[in-house]
């Protein structure tokens, strides 16, 4: 109760400062917001004249949200501080950024300190190309390459959290860039045994190549952005950054015109010892009702070759003990953005399925809801 507390106590001072900022700013007179105020407290530091530090930021997101989850096998509800992250970018001498960022747990007394997620040195002129290095993220598939911070869903879909990498943040080296019309990465990371830091360095690597080209332009429409990733992974039992994937292709699409748009994602892994191969496809329209509303829908099919090749989702694996080789999920949602994507309520029910053809702990069927809110600066 005293985090539901909070968390009314925080809409509702976010809804009276809007309020309260749009009406003090006149028509004729464009004026920070209150909202803008208060983030530029996460600039610590900018000064463009100086050579070797332009500036440090402060980074980080707050997500805190309220599951329940009604199925055949249980049932399951809790409040959840779902990510906590705290760090520090910096621009040096004009070319370089450095970027650190750990993971909390403030739910947990021991240990309180999650992980490390950035820790990487990048250098780029212009968004044309840039060279990264250190512990950073590997996108792919849609969701996969889609920041937590900027979700339509509430949660990613389970065909990236089946098929994509859910570790995200891994030590390697790449180097990507923005050459309109078209997009690209590339890059070589460690696939080694996890740990909370850099990893063991014990285990095999992988590859990862994505191209994409935006249609947008030629279309009349914000983004058409068409993108290809693949993924190749040397098999072996070490690896725990990643999943048992040898293989793996994602074809992407991302729509979006003025009031409307989708999300397309279509992929398939070969699995290496104890996973099988599988297969998923992920569609995702949504419709913006107003410049803060918006409504999202999404099914996800996921299939299997061989029986226990597919996780459940987030909560409903706190309710099944085993896998399945099927997943059929429905989800609609809604979100209200105060301030886009760095201030924002979603809200999201899902209607999901899973056969289990060896009958050993994976069959599932139940609805869950989930409602949070999202800070991110």
């Amino acid at each position: 109760m005293k985090f539901a507390s909070a968390v009314a106590a925080i809409l509702l001072w976010s809804s009276i400062c809007w309020g309260q900022s749009q009406a003090q700013a006149p028509a004729s007179e464009k004026q920070q917001s209150t909202y803008d105020k208060v983030w530029k407290f996460a600039e610590w530091y900018n000064n463009k004249d100086n050579p070797v530090v332009q500036s440090v930021l402060g980074s980080g997101r707050f997500q805190f949200e309220y599951a329940a989850l009604d199925a055949e096998q249980g049932s399951h509800h809790e409040w959840n501080i779902r990510r906590l992250r705290l760090g520090a970018r910096s621009k040096l001498f004009r070319t370089f950024t450095l970027h650190a960022e750990a993971e909390f747990n403030p739910q947990e007394a021991d240990p309180v300190y999650s992980r490390l997620t950035d820790v990487y040195l990048q250098w780029s002129r212009d968004g044309r190309f840039a060279l990264t290095v250190g512990k950073h993220s590997a996108p792919f598939t849609m969701d996969g390459a889609t920041s937590s911070k900027e979700l339509l869903a509430i949660d990613r879909s389970n065909l990236t959290n089946n098929i994509w990498f859910p570790q995200e943040y891994i030590p390697g080296v790449s180097v990507s860039g923005k050459i309109a019309p078209w997009v690209y990465r590339a890059g070589v990371y460690s696939a080694g045994r996890a740990n909370r830091e850099f990893g063991e360095f014990n285990g095999s690597v992988f590859a990862l190549a994505v191209v994409g080209y935006d249609f947008g332009k030629s279309l009349g429409v914000k983004e058409a952005l068409l993108a290809g990733n693949y993924v190749y992974q040397n098999p072996d039992p070490r690896n725990t950054f990643t999943r048992q994937l040898q293989h793996i292709a994602s074809v992407n699409f991302k729509f979006e015109a003025a009031r409307w748009g989708a999300r397309l994602d279509v992929s398939a892994g070969s699995g290496y010892l104890s996973q099988s191969d599988v297969w998923g496809v992920m569609t995702m329209p949504f419709v913006n009702v107003t410049e803060k509303l918006q409504f999202v829908g999404r099914h996800t099919f996921i299939k299997s070759d061989l029986p226990n090749g597919v996780r459940p989702a987030t909560y409903e694996n706190l309710v099944v003990s085993g896998r399945g080789d099927r997943y059929n999920e429905l989800y609609f949602g809604a979100n209200y953005y105060f301030y886009g994507h760095k201030l924002k309520l979603q809200s999201g029910v899902q209607f999901a399925d899973m056969n289990d053809r060896a009958n050993d702990g994976g069959t599932y069927s139940g609805v869950a809801w989930t409602t949070g809110l999202r800070v991110s600066w």
